[in-house]
């Protein structure tokens, strides 16, 4: 039996109600929150939860980089690679690691607004 169940994932940022707004338009689901709250909840389909809280001096990953770890990202299944991929870009990511090998590989990497690594993963 395990000694605990996670309650949220819980992601550092500059402006919590922004990101959170990325991530529904990614994932879907529903923000709990106001715009000037320290913390923000989104409730995505499924049960699961992510969270933002606002970290004053927060400094962004830059992957891949030992100085400036990622330190957790979200791996997220895509149906259709290329029609996600100009999706995910009109939302604000950015493109950290594309594949560059003619569709062969089965993920493409990408940061959030606020510069958190996420992989789309192909079903």
């Amino acid at each position: 039996m395990p000694l605990a169940k996670i309650r949220t994932l819980v992601l550092d940022c500059q402006e919590p109600y922004a990101l959170a707004e990325f991530y529904a338009q990614l994932l879907g689901g529903e923000i709990k929150g106001d715009a000037e709250a320290r913390w923000i909840d989104l409730y995505v389909p499924g049960g699961r939860r992510l969270s933002f809280q606002r970290a004053p001096g927060f400094v962004p990953p830059r992957w891949p980089s030992a100085e400036h770890s990622q330190q957790l990202h979200l791996d997220l299944d895509v149906d259709d690679m290329e029609a996600r991929e100009k999706d995910v870009l009109a939302l604000g990511a950015r493109a950290l690691d594309l594949d560059d090998d003619g569709g062969k590989r089965d993920f493409r990497v990408y940061a959030d607004p606020e510069g958190h690594p996420f992989c789309f993963i192909r079903s």
